[in-house]
């Protein structure tokens, strides 16, 4: 089940909305639960048995690491810790690199070891995260022990963010569990999120997803200058407001259920630095890395050669975690030089740049790195980028180039507007000016919402990118 579907629209989330207003307080996380579990199993059952286990077997894990830790056993509680954190990266890795691994293993040595191809479950990634930051949080005494299964089991699985995040840590939403509160003004709130999220995903990243699914089809002849950097282009876009438009969704169902969300997205396609970047793309999975990985291995307050091993291993996992393949790796390993370039020589350069070259070096970096992204394998990645600078390009412009750029232009732009913070900041600017202005953005957002509904029913399929993660 998608959010960006007819049924969730129209049947799921009212039903489990109108049952959860309905219900008395302390049963409202049981709500949340029961539908999260059925969300889950509605794409994948056959996976549900992992959820659960991976639920109730972190519950006792948190339990005993914390009985432990208060009676003085720090070896016991320490045994615990390790133990949990290996059980849930072993469940990772298996469905996530076991393929991976064994064709590396068969492709370097002497041997055809058997590999039967799983299906990755959907979300294993964002929830394991979820799973590893409250053992974590647990065994450093930075949150208490949830003794209640049910408010437990609702922070791992609740499926507003359960797919594909933005990766919530226990410990803000702690007190949420059990003391948040509803209200009409939060229910409002959420459904103008979630359907900007739903415009973003429907009308914006799906539709320039055309261009770009087209141009990758063009025979190696037909592939200019121009059309691979409308393709590129395409894709830097989709992945956006996919991606983003997910997380808007995410946080407005959240808020209708009482909960804030940390924001994942905060216009990054505007930044003037590699560095900047990261502060504003997929906000949750950074701050899990920095406080999971980069601060415990010493941050910056290391030596120069550490910092720079502190950074590499940060986005060599980072690069893994978004898939098992090289292009993935050396994906995590170009930013990782990026970001320790712009560090130790380039930042006092790129200061003193004006900030229209400072954006252009930006996004040249960031477009070549999504190349790695999408393709599917370095090969191919370093032969695209090589027709984007005109190596093996069918020429600088061709016919195909011409009819996708004249085809796209419009939405180009539209994409280009809705990538900055301007829009947005002047219709809030203009909404405040008069009350009675409220009609025109509830008029906004209806008509928002029948075009993407009306997408949806002509549509097929249309999961969202990042569940492939």
């Amino acid at each position: 089940m998608i959010f960006s579907s007819v049924f969730f629209i129209f049947i799921f989330l009212p039903i489990v909305l109108l049952v959860y207003y309905i219900v008395p307080k302390k049963s409202k996380n049981v709500v949340i639960l029961i539908s999260s579990l059925i969300f889950y199993a509605w794409g994948e059952p056959v996976y549900l048995a992992l959820m659960i286990f991976s639920i109730i077997y972190n519950y006792i894990a948190g339990i005993e690491i914390g009985y432990r830790r208060d009676e003085g056993n720090e070896g016991r509680a320490k045994r615990v810790f390790w133990m949990a954190a290996a059980v849930n990266l072993l469940i990772l890795g298996f469905f996530k690199y076991y393929g991976f691994l064994i064709d590396n293993l068969n492709h370097i040595l002497p041997v055809d070891i058997p590999n039967r191809a799983l299906a990755l479950p959907i979300g294993i990634s964002f929830y394991t995260f979820q799973t590893l930051s409250y053992v974590i949080d647990v065994y450093k005494g930075n949150v208490e022990v949830q003794k209640n299964l049910i408010c437990f089991g609702t922070y791992i699985s609740m499926f507003p963010q359960l797919i594909a995040g933005p990766i919530v840590r226990y410990a803000d939403v702690q007190s949420q569990l059990t003391e948040r509160k509803e209200s009409l003004a939060k229910v409002g709130s959420g459904t103008a999120w979630f359907l900007r999220g739903l415009g973003k995903k429907v009308l914006l990243a799906n539709n320039i997803g055309m261009a770009y699914d087209a141009i990758m089809t063009l025979p190696e002849d037909e592939m200019s200058v121009l059309a691979a950097w409308i393709g590129c282009a395409a894709y830097t876009f989709q992945i956006y407001f996919d991606f983003s438009g997910y997380s808007d969704m995410a946080i407005g169902l959240g808020k209708m259920f009482g909960f804030d969300f940390m924001k994942n997205f905060e216009y990054p396609y505007m930044s003037a630095s590699i560095t900047e970047f990261w502060r504003r793309w997929h906000i949750s999975l950074g701050s899990w890395f920095r406080e999971y990985v980069y601060i415990p291995l010493g941050g910056n307050r290391v030596s120069k050669i550490k910092h720079i091993r502190n950074l590499f291993a940060v986005w060599m996992l980072t690069g893994l975690w978004h898939g098992a393949a090289w292009n993935f790796i050396f994906w995590g390993a170009y930013y990782g030089v990026l970001l320790m370039l712009e560090k130790y020589f380039l930042k006092n350069l790129l200061e003193k740049l004006p900030g229209l070259v400072r954006h252009v070096y930006t996004m040249v970096l960031i477009m070549a790195g999504w190349v790695f992204f999408f393709s599917p394998g370095i090969g191919s990645a370093v032969k695209y980028i090589g027709r984007m600078f005109g190596i093996g390009a069918a020429g600088l412009i061709n016919p195909a180039a011409v009819y996708y750029l004249y085809n796209y232009i419009l939405l180009f732009a539209v994409l280009i507007l809705c990538s900055t913070p301007h829009t947005y900041r002047r219709f809030s600017v203009f909404m405040q000016q008069r009350t009675g202005r409220c009609r025109i953005a509830i008029a906004a957002y209806i008509v928002m919402f029948v075009l993407s509904v009306a997408y949806l029913v002509n549509a097929t399929y249309n999961p969202f990118l990042y569940f492939r993660f």
